[in-house]
């Protein structure tokens, strides 16, 4: 009887332990931590699958306006539901490998338009150093671009307490068709977004 004890505590110092090295894990290994999940993510996001995403309806009406729908019209935001639902689960799954409360989103460029780009799945904490409350698309960022051209991970903490990897998302011709965000904030405030 009196190994359970003995079992119990020292099953305590070691979620004890755990959860200390979490709480002091500072923006450095953040950042490493952040890049390691956008480098897996960057290999095991679908850029064809991605595309498909957005469908021909939505782009119409994400630049439209109409005056029988004044205030709604750029948020008629329809999907194709077996592809995003096959991306969000790979980007939701994605942000468990960080042992910190983290986001991965997907960001699109958009066709016809340089320089705006979309976000075309953003995950449950909301996370994200570009994306403004309520907004499907906007101006894209130099570090974005960079991206895009490139195909190099680019880690941006411009926004203070803010860390994001970007990292490029291809096609099966090898193209890069978009990016992911992988994110985390160095003091996440869990009610933050609870409006």
């Amino acid at each position: 009887m009196k190994i359970l004890p003995l079992i119990a505590s020292l099953t305590f110092a070691i979620l004890a332990t755990a959860n200390l090295s979490l709480k002091e894990e500072g923006p450095a290994e953040m950042q490493l931590e952040l890049d390691s999940l956008a480098r897996v993510g960057s290999v095991m996001v679908d850029g064809d699958v991605c595309q498909k995403i957005v469908t021909e309806r939505a782009k119409q009406f994400l630049f439209a306006s109409d005056p029988r729908d004044e205030f709604l019209a750029g948020d008629n935001y329809d999907v194709d539901d077996a592809a995003f639902n096959s991306v969000k689960k790979t980007l939701i799954r994605l942000s468990h490998l960080a042992p910190f409360p983290a986001d991965v989103n997907l960001w699109m460029p958009i066709e016809g338009h340089r320089g705006k780009i979309h976000l075309v799945i953003r995950n449950k904490n909301e996370m994200s150093q570009f994306w403004n409350w309520g907004e499907l698309y906007g101006d894209m960022a130099p570090q974005m671009e960079s991206v895009l051209k490139t195909g190099q991970r680019i880690t941006v903490t411009s926004k203070p307490g803010w860390i994001s990897v970007l990292a490029p998302v291809y096609n099966s011709l090898g193209d890069v068709v978009g990016l992911i965000e992988a994110v985390s904030r160095v003091n996440v405030d869990a009610h933050e977004n609870v409006k």
